[in-house]
């Protein structure tokens, strides 16, 4: 039925009431089928994440009264040495868990798909990894046997006659830290690698097949057409990486158990140690919490930047 001016009438109350009915009902259905989900995520992320942040607010040893200290915890986490220097930690580990594996990643997956396509490069890139696959803990435990004094790694170094500066590389105060993100890079490297070359797998082969034609050397090629075309890989390797690198805990407590000294400790370490070793929970708390921030303030400029080249 068609109105004087050719718009289309109106449904009749009764049908319209119909589908306002089944709308709600195929919402409601929606739901149901959602709610497991969302009591598990409350349960299990929104309710410890709140209670994080009451406990940053007092002072608590796990068991006893709690005792209200405002902003206290907060203020000590960033005069105490010991607990500021594990932030400094992660973000040298940002280096080694995130730079480094996706530079190198990059430069892999370039290669692979210009000399190693078909069966070979399937098998180098499921070699590469392998890592990831491998528990983090078992990671620390052999490359603690790699890294000591009469590991694998001094032994090669003592064979091409650079025997001078080999060391118990995870208990030297200078190097154990660098030692712990060569781990990262070892476990990282393999997920940035497979996720890159998936990428570069989607790039029109043209694009390639016209700059060769031109002249354009396997540099250019990697500079003016796989980087810019991997924007959104190289964001979301990022954003995996420096997460990893931030809140690193499993491999740095079999590695090195934050030593020697605090020179391997990192936030996610130190707030296991404060809570469960030296029961200070409100104080493990404020770290948690500054932990989280920073983990949301390096993260956001990287997605942003995702969004603004996936606009244009």
């Amino acid at each position: 039925m068609m109105t004087v001016d050719n718009r289309p009438a109106a449904l009749p109350v009764s049908r319209q009431t119909q589908l306002n009915t089944l709308a709600r009902r195929e919402a409601f259905v929606g739901w149901l089928f959602v709610l497991p989900a969302l009591l598990i995520y409350a349960v299990f992320v929104l309710l410890p994440f709140l209670l994080t942040i009451v406990y940053s607010f007092f002072k608590w040893n796990g068991t006893g009264p709690m005792t209200w200290v405002g902003l206290k915890n907060y203020v000590t986490v960033f005069q105490a040495p010991n607990l500021i220097g594990t932030i400094f930690n992660a973000f040298w580990l940002v280096v080694w868990f995130s730079f480094i594996p996706v530079g190198l990643g990059l430069v892999v997956a370039s290669v692979i798909n210009r000399v190693a396509s078909g069966r070979f490069g399937e098998i180098v890139r499921t070699v590469l990894f392998l890592p990831q696959v491998i528990a983090l803990v078992a990671a620390g435990i052999i490359w603690g046997w790699l890294f000591s004094l009469s590991g694998l790694v001094n032994e090669i170094l003592k064979f091409i006659g650079l025997g001078e500066i080999t060391r118990a590389w995870l208990g030297d105060f200078d190097w154990a830290l660098s030692a712990v993100g060569i781990i990262g890079i070892w476990v990282l490297l393999g997920f940035c690698t497979v996720l890159l070359s998936t990428g570069i797998s989607k790039i029109d082969p043209a694009l390639y097949e016209s700059a060769r034609i031109d002249g354009a050397s396997w540099l250019t090629e990697f500079l003016t057409i796989t980087v810019p075309l991997l924007k959104q890989e190289i964001s979301v390797c990022l954003t995996v990486t420096v997460i990893a690198a931030l809140a690193a805990f499993d491999i740095v407590y079999v590695a090195t158990a934050g030593g020697p000294g605090n020179s391997t400790a990192v936030p996610g370490l130190q707030v296991y140690i404060l809570a469960f070793t030296q029961r200070a929970v409100g104080l493990a708390s404020a770290l948690a919490v500054i932990l989280m921030f920073l983990v949301i303030i390096v993260l956001i400029p990287i997605q942003r930047l995702s969004r603004v080249e996936s606009a244009q």
